[in-house]
Order: C-alpha cells, then sequence, then structure tokens
C-alpha cells in the first residue's frame, strides 16, 4: 500500500508570526520538545504510517532545514524510502518562487513525475499531531473519493482561525468557508459526534491536511486551476461541487504552530502528567538526529513536571514547568519555571569558560542566581549571573535587540548576550 502514496510536506512561508524563532530558520526547523524539529512531526506520521517516500518543498531560511534533513533520515540502500529536500528554484518556464500551497506543489509535479504512484498526500511542516494516514488514506479508498480533506472539530474561539466545512451524511463535504467571520459561523455547524459537541466543538476545521487522486491533482493544477495560487483559498472551494470531496475526521490532539503563544503552550503543554502529546508512545515514535550526546548530569535541582533532553549539565535551584533542550547548562541557585530552553548546539571548552570569565563574557548557557519565567530562550544564548526575566501580562509587545516580548512570553533572540543583572 505505501507504494501508492507520495508524501509532499509544505515548508511554509516566511513564518513572521513566529518571529523571532524564523529569524533565521524556516518555520519547519523550529526547534521542539528540547530535541526535536517541527519537521520531524510529518516525517514521524509518515514512516509510522508505512509511508516512506517523502518530498519536504522548502523557500524560506532553508538552509538549516536541509542541514537538518540529510543529516536525519538516512535508509537501507536496498530500500526505496528518502526524504528529498525541494528548494523553490527559478526556471525558464517559471521564473518565480512558490506562490502559495498549490503554487509550491504544481510547480514540483515534474519532480515527482519519475515516482509511481495513485494518491498524492499534502501536509504541513508546521503542526503537533499522531495520526495514521493509513486510516485516511483506506477510508479515501472506501468511499471512492477523488480528494479527502482531514478535519477537526473545533469550538467557536477558534473556528474563525480555519477554514470551516459542511458534510453530508456520508461525510462528503458540501460546503467551505475560509477563516468565517463570528456573524456568520452560525450557519456553518456540523454533527461532530456526541463527545466532541459535548465539549463545544460543533465546527468542522480543515487540518490543511489532504489525499489527492494523483491524476486530478495534476489535472486541476495543470488545466483546470492553473492561475490558483492556493488549496485552502482557492482549489478546494471550487471543487466540492465538481468532484467527491470527503472529509476524514480526527478526533486526537492537534495544533498549528502559528504563533508563538500556540508553539509555547504546545511545549510547555509536554510537561503535563499526562500530555495530550505522547512522546512515550512505542507505536508512534518522533524520530530526529541521533546524537551522540552524554546524559544529563543533574546536581542539587528539585525538579517539577519537566523534561530534560540529552547532554544536560544543571546545577540550578529549581525548575518547575519547563523544556530543557540539548546540551543546556545552567548555574547554582538559578530557577526556572514555564519556560523552554531550546538548548546549545557545541560545548565550550574549560578553557573557553576561563576565556569568556576574563574578558566579561557570559558561558553559553543559563549563570548563578537567575530567575527565568514565561520565557523562550533560543539556542545558543549566553545568559549571565543574576539575570531577572519574568514574563507575563504585565510586558507590553516589544523587539528588542536582544529579546521580543509577545502575548507576555518573552523570546531571548537566537545567540543573544545578556549581561549579568540584566533585568526584563
Amino acid at each position: 500500500m505505501s507504494k501508492k502514496v507520495l508524501a509532499v510536506i509544505l515548508g511554509g512561508g516566511a513564518g513572521t508570526r513566529l518571529y523571532p524563532l524564523t529569524a533565521s530558520r524556516s518555520k519547519p526547523a523550529v526547534p521542539i520538545a528540547g530535541k526535536y524539529r517541527l519537521v520531524d512531526i510529518p516525517i514521524s506520521n509518515c514512516l509510522n504510517s508505512g509511508i516512506d517516500r517523502m518530498f519536504v518543498l522548502t523557500q524560506f531560511n532553508s538552509a538549516s532545514l536541509n542541514r537538518h534533513i540529510k543529516n536525519t533520515y538516512h535508509f537501507s540502500a536496498f530500500s526505496s524510502a528518502f526524504v528529498d529536500i525541494l528548494a523553490a528554484e527559478q526556471t525558464p518556464d517559471n521564473p518565480t518562487w512558490y506562490q502559495g500551497t498549490a503554487d509550491a506543489v504544481r510547480q514540483c509535479l515534474r519532480h515527482l513525475g519519475p515516482f509511481e504512484s495513485e494518491y498524492i498526500l499534502i501536509l504541513s511542516g508546521d503542526q503537533l499531531y499522531q495520526m495514521n494516514f493509513m486510516d485516511m488514506l483506506n477510508n479515501h479508498i472506501q468511499q471512492q473519493a477523488e480528494i479527502t480533506i482531514a478535519t477537526i472539530p473545533v469550538a467557536d474561539r477558534e473556528a474563525s482561525e480555519f477554514g470551516i466545512l459542511k458534510k453530508d451524511d456520508k461525510g462528503f463535504i458540501t460546503s467551505f468557508i475560509e477563516k468565517p467571520k463570528k456573524d456568520v459561523l452560525k450557519d456553518w455547524t456540523s454533527d461532530t459526534g456526541s463527545a466532541m459537541q459535548g465539549q463545544g466543538r460543533n465546527y468542522l476545521a480543515s487540518m490543511g491536511i489532504y489525499i489527492f487522486n494523483r491524476q486530478l491533482l495534476q489535472d486541476l493544477l495543470q488545466n483546470e486551476y492553473v492561475e490558483a495560487t492556493d488549496f485552502g483559498k482557492e482549489i478546494l472551494p471550487q471543487s466540492i461541487n465538481k468532484y467527491k470531496v470527503v472529509s476524514y475526521q480526527y478526533d486526537g490532539y492537534w495544533t498549528d504552530i502559528g504563533n508563538i503563544y500556540s508553539f509555547f503552550e504546545a511545549n510547555l503543554g509536554l510537561t503535563k502528567e499526562i500530555p495530550d502529546f505522547n512522546l512515550f508512545d512505542n507505536n508512534n515514535a518522533i524520530y530526529t538526529r541521533a546524537r551522540m550526546l552524554p546524559p544529563a548530569k543533574i546536581s542539587g535541582t528539585t525538579l517539577e513536571k519537566t523534561i530534560i533532553a540529552e547532554g544536560c549539565i544543571i546545577n540550578a535551584s529549581r525548575i518547575e514547568s519547563s523544556v530543557i533542550g540539548i546540551r543546556t547548562r545552567i548555574g547554582i541557585g538559578t530557577t526556572i519555571v514555564s519556560s523552554y530552553l531550546m538548548g546549545i548546539d557545541y560545548y565550550e571548552t574549560i578553557d573557553e569558560i576561563r576565556h569568556d570569565k576574563d574578558h566579561g563574557l557570559p558561558s553559553v548557557g543559563i549563570g548563578d542566581r537567575c530567575y527565568i519565567r514565561n520565557c523562550i530562550v533560543d539556542k545558543n544564548c549566553r545568559i549571565g549571573d543574576d539575570v531577572r526575566i519574568n514574563g507575563g501580562s504585565h510586558l507590553e509587545n516589544t523587539d528588542h535587540s536582544l529579546y521580543t516580548v509577545k502575548d507576555g512570553i518573552v523570546v531571548v533572540k537566537k545567540g543573544a548576550v545578556i549581561p549579568n543583572g540584566f533585568v526584563i
């Protein structure tokens, strides 16, 4: 069955709502859960579903994403499996970059040509979820569908942020509206099942996950809608009354990492007693680059609901409801609360640490006697001693050379040097 499917993972736009995390990297390359990248989620879902031929379409700040995929996804020489990067390219017949989701797939169709498949699975590179795509494909085949849209029930509060659709009793989609205004929402409720309705989740939202019959996708992009650039805004709404378009309802955990707040919540949610997204699942492993790192070393620290990645050296006094990324160093007497420290790409030697000290430069990591709360610390930051970062609703949105504040969350920029005694 896996030979019937090719997966196309969309690298996303410039990711301005995730700035400053996307200042020097694409959205799918943003580190998540202390040791993974966002792109590892759709790739792992594919591998766990038995789909092992994938293209990742990239355009913005793609160097670190390309490097991660090249260093991570290696398959046997006797296997047909691959994860290939398709970077936006200018050609004699198309001098433009990707103009939208549909245009990106259109420009890459010639690269898909040599690989046989009956179906194309289209995924987003910036979502957090665990899903068996084979169940979705089997439903697509059983319904004799031409297009399947994965949908998730959402409540009033979220409905205006998504494409909302309605379906008939057999699951076929009858109408679709992109990001409806609040005043028309009442006309778009669906029968989402008693469990979902009990939670007030009465609207079916598109997850940005699609299965197309391959031939139809080619016809739509190259013949029927040659000017259309986006699936959600143009191709899907125009296809509903012409083709068999089916809703595949997914009731599990799914979040779109669209902005700093959703990214922060998704990471801190992993520290809950029973998290909605299960990293500890034998059957749904999340794959990433295999780093040869030592185990974490912790001295004199009280830990409460905290995830700590490998290679850390921690002497903090207390860490609570936080995610601590690879190779993080935290000094004596420091307290970390409700924060995500992305980690460090390298270890400083003893001589380098001594050199830092002699020149008044904080070492890479977090210094002594710091207090950090409601904060994201990007990679390779140097935070000095006695630094106090206290995020919360009392802070106004701002963009400083060292940090950004969004929705009360302080984001310390990648590689920032925060001097001793600095207060945010």
